[in-house]
Order: C-alpha cells, then structure tokens, then sequence
C-alpha cells in the first residue's frame, strides 16, 4: 500500500488493454476527471490481502513456490538443462548495466502505459507461456488470462497447455497463443484455423524447440511427461497436502483427467498417454516455409518466439512477421545459449518496423526498465508468475503483477522520466562485459 495520503494506481480492472482511441484510463489519473478524452478518477488500490502480506518481491513467491509444490513439478518449472548456464546467464545480464538516472524532472504525470500491436497496455510487460500449468496451480491457465485481462496486461496461452484454448479465449479475452509445430502441413492449417475461430489476435511460433532438450534436472526430481504413476509419485502427493487437495485432486474430481488440449485443431492426448510423444511430431522439420504458410493462414498478428539471431531476425521481417520474442527459452533448451538481453540491441537494429519483445530472467522493475532502454517494446515473464499463482491462486497472481508494477512505477520516478517511450540506451552504461 502507499503511504498515507498518497495516490497509487495499480493495474485493475479500469485498464483492460484497449484499441488505441479508446484507451482506458491510467489509475494514477486525477480524481473527478471525467469523459471526452480527460483522464477518469483513480480508485484507491486495495489492500493486500494479510496472507500475501509477506512476499515482498517476485522471488519471495518462489521460496515459497518450493515449499508448496512436489519436488519434481518445482524443479520443472524452476529448471533448465545440463549445467545451467544459459538460466544464469539470463540473470547475470541485467548486472552488466547500470542506470544513469536524471534529477530535477517533474514526475507526478508518470505513467506505465504502453502501445503494442494497435492495443494500450496498463503496463509493459506480460504473462509468458507456460506448458502444463495447470499441474502446478488449479485452473492456472484460466488464473492467468482472467487475471491478466482485469490487470490490462498481454497472457500467451502455450500449445503444451491442459486447457482448452477455447475456455482460455473466453475467461481472458485478448489472451495470445503460442504453437509449437512439426513441419507438417495438414497439421498446421488446421490448428492456424482453429485458433482464428476462437477469436485470438496474436499467434505466436516457438522456433527453438527441434528437438526435447537435456533436462536432467527432470530425470533427478522424477518428472516425466507423460506422467508415471509410481511409489515415489505417490509420496510427493501425499508429502504435500495443499497441493494434493488445491491442485491434483481438484482437478480430477472437477475437470477429469487432463489432456493436451491444444497442441493439434482436435483434443490431444491425457498426461498419462504413452502416445504423447508420437503426438507431438517431428518438429526438427519445421522450416522457414512453414513459417510463410502460417503467414498467409493467419489474419491477424504473428510472432516468432525463440530468436537470438540479427540474421534471423532480418529472415523474419522478410517473411511478413510482425514482431520477434527474443528469447533462450528460459535456459530450457539449448545450454550456453546468448542471454536474450545480451543480443537485444543488434536484433533491434535489425527490426525494421518489427515489434521486439523479450523473455529471460526479468525478476525486477529495474530489469524491465533495463529491456526496454535497450530498445525491447515489451517484455514477458513466466516462473515467478506461476509460482505466485500456485502458491495463492489468482489472488497470489494479483498481487504479483502489481508488485512488479508498482516497481515499475518507483523506479521511473527515481530514473526521471514520465513515460516508458522516453526510455533509451542514454540511461544505461555498461558496467562489465562488452
């Protein structure tokens, strides 16, 4: 809560990401503010509810995330592959700049809005996708495009989700979608379609994924996919009894068991499949003429995922993409990848009117501020947002987005600047590396 007295404006429900021309009022906007164009009142932000009262920051919510959940989905989500290099790497990065901050500039007007692909956001970053959620947190794709709506912020669905994509589009309209593909066409025209009938706008295509990476971290905690009924399943259940009662057993009494929802146009196979490696195909054949199918199938937005290459970005723009995801995968696929922010200027050189968003290893406002000055339009964060929504639900997930916004919102005062479009590499010096 802010101090007494003191105005705050977390992203709520009066910030839906809007076409622009109707955007929706900022919460920092002055009280008694009316319509035709003059920003609207600001509502008091609510209280943190007493059991949230404790995580501070976005990492308290993992501590706790290790605690909550069964040994091997926490290593899961909180894993990488081999020796983890490139999962460091991503947060070693941020470390390599500094801020450069100006005094004296008038900071009361400040807001987090930002533009991106014809829609206003509350706040510049969003919710990434996230394969299998929902074994870590009940309904957790539907947590997070519903919450994601309410806070006017961007929540990408992934293919790998238990959900349908259809029940996603519907608790959180204006959530995206991300695909991972084999080359093979007769599957993929008809998932682009399947997608366009439920109404989503921005198809996102994961590239760097050919092949199932080394996740040796999963073989040590146990985790497989599909899933294996086994002594030491058991144990981890009953070990941990909130999630077994909040999560497993829910689910199961009131969903059934989960299935692959939205890998393919048609239902995929339950976590217990032994056909679910089959059923994902052979995505070492996606190639660029995949890509320009999927270009001249979809209407609306495309993104590609997975980038770290000035020369495929410039690929990209020349295959009509929209925008590129700079991205490593979290550290979850090829060990001693760049860390996205390392190779962010050069892919935004080669931009050319594409949009450039990143993912890896953003844990703080300063981290998001850092992206943005080297020229990211947007950024997108995934384990610290399960993990709160895991550990407290949709509340958890709340009152994680606005921790980080309300850094957001700090921190631009103490850099000096009022909008997030006044950000650029003149506030940054590198400190090391380079």
């Amino acid at each position: 809560m802010p101090p007494e007295g003191e105005t705050r404006g977390a992203p709520h429900e009066e910030q839906l990401g809007q076409p622009v021309g109707g955007v929706a009022p900022p919460a920092e906007a002055a009280a008694g503010a009316a319509a035709g164009g003059v920003r609207a009142a600001s509502r008091p932000a609510p209280g943190v509810p007493r059991h949230l009262a404790r995580f501070l920051s976005l990492e308290d919510f993992e501590r706790a995330a290790r605690r909550h959940l069964p040994r091997m989905l926490y290593g899961f989500v909180s894993g990488a592959v081999e020796t983890d290099a490139s999962l460091r790497a991503n947060r070693d990065a941020f470390q390599d700049w500094a801020f450069l901050p100006r005094v004296l500039v008038d900071v009361q007007p400040r807001h987090t809005e930002m533009e991106l692909f014809g829609r206003r956001y509350a706040a510049p970053f969003g919710i990434a996708p996230m394969g299998a959620s929902a074994l870590s947190a009940y309904r957790g794709d539907i947590v997070f495009a519903r919450t994601a709506h309410a806070a006017g912020i961007p929540m990408i669905l992934s293919a790998s989700s238990l959900i349908r994509l259809e029940e996603v589009q519907a608790a959180g309209p204006g959530a995206w979608y991300q695909a991972y593909l084999p080359g093979e066409p007769g599957r993929i025209i008809p998932l682009v379609d399947r997608v366009a009938a439920a109404g989503y706008e921005v198809f996102v295509l994961t590239v760097d994924v050919p092949v199932s990476s080394n996740r040796e971290n999963n073989v040590r905690n146990g985790y497989s996919l599909p899933l294996r009924p086994n002594p030491r399943l058991f144990w981890e259940g009953v070990s941990h009894p909130r999630w077994l009662l909040g999560t497993a057993l829910r689910t199961l009494r009131h969903h059934g068991m989960p299935h692959f929802e939205n890998m393919d146009a048609d239902r995929g196979p339950p976590v217990l499949s032994p056909n679910l490696i089959r059923a994902v195909g052979r995505r070492d054949g996606l190639a660029w003429e995949h890509l320009a199918l999927i270009r001249q199938r979809w209407p609306g937005k495309l993104l590609i995922k997975g980038v770290l290459s000035a020369a495929d970005a410039a690929l990209a723009r020349e295959h009509g993409v929209d925008g590129v995801i700079v991205s490593n995968h979290g550290g979850r696929q090829l060990d001693g990848a760049v860390a996205p922010l390392e190779v962010l200027p050069e892919i935004v050189a080669e931009a050319g009117g594409m949009a450039v968003l990143l993912d890896g290893g953003i844990r703080r406002g300063t981290d998001v501020l850092k992206a943005l000055a080297l020229g990211a339009d947007f950024v997108f964060l995934g384990r610290p947002f399960l993990y709160a929504t895991a550990v407290a639900g949709e509340a958890g997930l709340r009152h994680a987005i606005t921790l980080l916004w309300e850094e957001i919102h700090r921190d631009m005062a103490m850099l000096g600047i009022n909008s997030l479009e006044e950000l650029g590499p003149q506030f940054l010096r590198r400190v090391r590396g380079g």
